[in-house]
């Protein structure tokens, strides 16, 4: 590991005196999140690298807990003054607030598995390394007369998590995410990875993906707006798809602002849709614990269908008589818990399959700017971009412009007949997540738009 990554150990001394300014605070119930983050980026665009950056910083936040009250303060040193006056803080700020009915006792130890999600080869990316990298994707775009722009960052995290019941987590990981944008006079194309290993990205190979999708979109043609089959490439699913997720909350359940209020158990999408959450999966990131510590549990929140499992921090499931799943978010907060390893499983369609089995429909590359209309069908409208496709007797044949749509996602993973095999996906709206391309009919698209 880097140097400048913090260790287990020093992440411990650290809590220790965090323990003992509590102490000398007048505060015996005590947590600590501590962590280290270096991260680098390369930056380009009009086929030149203009920007390379590294930042690195650490953090303590410290959660005091007392008559009923919890806390937070944070800082970003770990000298004694700094610990003491973060703990003062933290303790002043619980003494203010309103007691919480629904507040536990920290929680104690218990066994977890840990997950190894740190590749030495991507913590110790050099500039020189992106750079030759990246001049390698812009070759291949600018070979095709576009102009390529984007990014390839890499970084490194550490985090801890400690608490005075006995509680001592620690997790560190490494990711590399490269995206490219190749742009033609009318046309644009546009792909993005990411990996804790930076050797599983091919940075060139994104970029011919990318230019290829520019090339094969260029003058493209004006269809008018309707209701079409559709094939949402693995970032344009992840994106829509991955709005829906939060909901699979028993707090957002019992709120009442959740679109599974009232059909849990129920035959919500197609059979062919099932969904787990499982922080184990080899090409997921994050911690195996949560916010308090808890060991994340994998669910199956869909099956053939049918919502089955919701994720549970430790107070929601004590309202509900259950054992916590292990999703809580760092207290306090008024959000409960989240599943936030989402792998939607695949099947057995290649991309090229579903376009061939299309007699007419529109393949799209990415979706943006997407926002809710209607909470409990969750129906989102937003925009294609950077490769929107029409398809004709089982081919590709030209681009198109750009469509704005609103679509219920609940009716999308009901009109879904073909899936490809789930792979690890980047988009812009939303966390990384396993998830296939989709074919699906009667996807709606409202109007053209302007860009």
């Amino acid at each position: 590991m880097p140097a400048d990554a913090l260790t287990e150990s020093q992440c411990r001394e650290i809590f220790d005196r965090v323990v003992r300014a509590a102490q000398s605070a007048g505060a015996r119930d005590v947590e600590a999140m501590i962590g280290s983050r270096a991260e680098a980026l390369t930056r380009f665009a009009n086929n030149t690298i203009h920007q390379n950056v590294a930042e690195a910083s650490r953090w303590l936040s410290v959660r005091i807990q007392m008559d009923g009250r919890t806390a937070r303060a944070s800082a970003n040193r770990f000298d004694d003054e700094t610990v003491r006056r973060t703990v003062e803080q933290a303790v002043a700020l619980a003494k203010a607030v309103k007691p919480d009915p629904d507040l536990q006792p920290m929680t104690g130890p218990e066994p977890y598995t840990p997950v190894s999600r740190f590749h030495d080869s991507t913590a110790l990316t050099t500039p020189d390394i992106r750079g030759a990298a990246v001049k390698e994707a812009i070759d291949c775009v600018e070979s095709a007369g576009q102009t390529a722009a984007g990014i390839y960052s890499t970084e490194q995290e550490t985090e801890s998590l400690f608490n005075s019941n006995g509680v001592a987590r620690f997790h560190s990981e490494t990711l590399a995410v490269f995206s490219i944008t190749a742009m033609a006079g009318d046309s644009s194309g546009w792909t993005k990875a990411s990996a804790t290993d930076r050797a599983g990205i091919s940075p060139a190979s994104l970029a011919r993906s990318a230019a290829q999708k520019a090339r094969l979109s260029k003058t493209p043609r004006e269809l008018p707006p309707g209701r079409y089959t559709v094939i949402l490439e693995p970032a344009a699913v992840l994106d829509l798809v991955g709005q829906i997720f939060g909901d699979f909350s028993a707090t957002a359940i019992a709120d009442q602002r959740s679109f599974l209020t009232e059909r849990i158990g129920t035959q919500l999408f197609g059979r062919n849709i099932t969904i787990h959450d499982d922080v184990f999966h080899p090409f997921q990131a994050g911690s195996p614990y949560d916010g308090e510590g808890v060991p994340r549990k994998r669910l199956t929140l869909v099956a053939d269908g049918v919502p089955t499992e919701i994720a549970y921090s430790r107070a929601s499931a004590r309202k509900a008589g259950v054992a916590s799943t292990g999703h809580g978010l760092p207290l306090p907060n008024e959000i409960g818990e989240m599943p936030l390893n989402i792998v939607i499983a695949g099947g057995g369609a290649s991309l090229d399959e579903m376009i061939a089995s299309t007699d007419r429909g529109i393949l799209v590359t990415r979706l943006w700017y997407i926002r809710e209309v209607d909470p409990y069908e969750k129906i989102m409208t937003g925009m294609t971009r950077d490769g929107t496709f029409l398809i004709e007797n089982g081919s590709v044949v030209c681009g198109l412009r750009n469509f704005r749509f609103n679509q219920s996602v609940i009716e999308l993973l009901t009109n879904v007949e073909a899936l490809s095999p789930s792979v690890r996906t980047s988009g812009e709206e939303t966390f990384d997540m396993m998830v296939p391309a989709m074919k699906a009919h009667g996807f709606n698209f409202t109007e053209v738009t302007r860009f």
